[in-house]
């Protein structure tokens, strides 16, 4: 067994556990590859617009297991609510052991502040009327991923490149694009008169590092992505960020003999 990567600080967000898109067998590898002093959930971890119980397979519930083993072995699991699972935030400011629930928080990152929120208090479509649109909206994002999967799955057997079909859809509207810049823009800007060195979010889906700067200072934005499409993290270690991107090759023998049973039975019934 490889040993664990120590990482004082990791950040993911938009996990979508419960939703056809989710890698979450992908995630549970990466999460018992680390040993995170702090473990930051930052928010759509559980998605609770799509939430029903005929779908939660045990690879998700896998993943909510291996965090709380994370946190009874030592490691500070700080969840902080999202748009898709702010059913949670009445129990706000929840402490329980390591394991802390909140709608924000500010860290003191080797003498700077590191301000972590999931971001969709800058977004005015989960708001009010249009929160009904962004639910629908929702549920046709987990169609497609799903109709990519299959998509790609065919790709794979033809031994094709695959291709995502949300992220041309993203990169080809405008209105996407400039809500993007508009989102890091004004993150940025709070963050700066809130006097941070970083300011950490999700929400969006698009893993970024980037230093921002205006008239009154600068900061470094930041973006943990997801774990539907990009399968990112961010992982702060000797006073740098780094933005870390799932490789599958660095976890060939990662599958227990059962995993790999069951994936030949599925491999044959679908071949």
């Amino acid at each position: 067994m490889k040993r664990k990567r120590k990482i004082p600080l990791v950040v993911i967000s938009d996990v979508h556990l419960g939703t056809y898109g989710c890698h979450a067998k992908e995630l549970l590898h990466y999460l018992k590859s680390i040993h995170p002093q702090t473990l930051v959930l930052n928010g759509d971890i559980i998605d609770m617009w799509s939430f029903t119980k005929s779908y939660f397979p045990a690879a998700h519930m896998n993943v909510l297991r291996q965090i709380i083993k994370m946190s009874n072995l030592g490691t500070r699991v700080i969840y902080i609510t999202g748009n898709h699972d702010e059913a949670l935030r009445k129990y706000s400011d929840f402490i329980l052991g390591n394991f802390e629930l909140v709608d924000k928080i500010t860290l003191d990152l080797d003498g700077k502040k590191a301000w972590i929120f999931h971001g969709d208090v800058f977004d005015s479509s989960t708001q009010g009327y249009a929160k009904i649109l962004a639910k629908l909206g929702g549920k046709g994002y987990d169609l497609l991923i799903l109709i990519n999967s299959l998509t790609n799955w065919f790709l794979g057997v033809l031994g094709r490149e695959k291709r995502s079909y949300s992220k041309m859809i993203k990169d080809s509207v405008k209105k996407a694009v400039s809500f993007i810049s508009n989102f890091e823009t004004t993150a940025a800007d709070v963050a700066i008169q809130k006097k941070c060195s970083y300011v950490v979010c999700g929400h969006i889906h698009k893993p970024q590092m980037k230093e921002v700067e205006n008239e009154h200072g600068k900061v470094l934005y930041l973006n943990s992505g997801d774990w539907i499409e990009n399968l990112t993290a961010l992982e702060y270690k000797k006073q740098k960020w780094s933005l870390y991107h799932y490789n599958k090759e660095h976890y060939k023998d990662a599958d227990t003999n059962e995993e790999k049973v069951v994936n030949d039975i599925v491999n044959k019934i679908l071949s």
